[in-house]
């Protein structure tokens, strides 16, 4: 398919059959949302959701192999540790290890997730807060208060690069990622939807290599550079086909790229 050929109305439609075939639960499995899908409990579903996507960048197999185990290692009670973890616990996590994510950078992410639950109360609510705030775009300045509330407790700087920053023009993939899985709601089963206060109409897309060729070769997006200036510019065009809920798309532009090695 050529992007030449493409109306508008012929793009969208491409692209809603694909959100169709990929948003399914058949996904799950090789993806790693798989984590968080292990519970059921909203607190739960958040932190494994987020440890998960944190590490989330590699070869998939081996980030839901990481993940299961940081899980394991957390007793398969993310919260329940991530409160009551004592020194003793928190030595369970030294050895792990996931690419340049060790065990130093998971211990400042249980007290870091800690703090956030006790003072601030909890994941949500500091994404919604940043929203509220800041002259710069809604999401952006969420993820922005987000990362200076979760760096805000004594820590190694050597873990602040696991926090992505969109405020130097980072896209933020991996972040934006975690926020589709807890906002969107369109019970395929796939995306959790479990917090009401921020709107699927102002998530962003996950940039990542893959969702940035396809939208290169659809015509979607110009911008060479995969930062959050590109991650607006596709967003701002996805929103065009849906503008309540345009990141559904991240589903038809992911699986074009990974499972079809999509090309124009």
């Amino acid at each position: 398919m050529k992007k030449s050929v493409l109306t508008d109305k012929g793009l969208q439609e491409f692209l809603g059959e694909k959100v169709s075939q990929y948003n399914r639960p058949s996904f799950i499995e090789s993806d790693p949302i798989s984590i968080p899908h292990r519970f059921s409990r909203k607190e739960d579903i958040e932190i494994a959701g987020f440890l998960a996507a944190t590490i989330a960048w590699g070869k998939r197999p081996v980030i839901i192999r990481n993940a299961n185990q940081l899980m394991e290692r957390m007793d398969l009670s993310p919260y329940e540790f991530v409160i009551s973890a004592t020194a003793k616990d928190l030595k369970r996590l030294e050895t792990f290890v996931h690419r340049t994510f060790n065990g130093l950078d998971a211990k400042f992410f249980v007290l870091a997730l800690r703090n956030i639950y006790q003072k601030h109360g909890g994941m949500e609510n500091v994404f919604e807060a940043g929203i509220k705030g800041g002259n710069i775009s809604p999401m952006q300045n969420a993820i922005v208060h987000f990362r200076d509330t979760f760096i805000s407790i004594k820590h190694d700087a050597r873990s602040d690069k696991h926090i992505s920053n969109p405020a130097s023009n980072s896209s933020a993939k991996r972040i934006n990622m975690y926020l589709r899985w807890m906002v969107r709601q369109d019970k395929a089963g796939v995306d959790f939807g479990i917090w009401k206060k921020i709107s699927p109409s102002l998530l962003q897309i996950p940039l990542d290599v893959h969702v940035g060729k396809v939208g290169r070769n659809l015509g979607l997006l110009q911008r060479k550079q995969s930062d959050w200036k590109a991650v607006e510019e596709l967003t701002a065009r996805l929103r065009k086909f849906d503008a309540k809920d345009p990141v559904k798309y991240d589903f038809a532009l992911f699986g074009l790229g990974i499972f079809e090695g999509f090309k124009e």
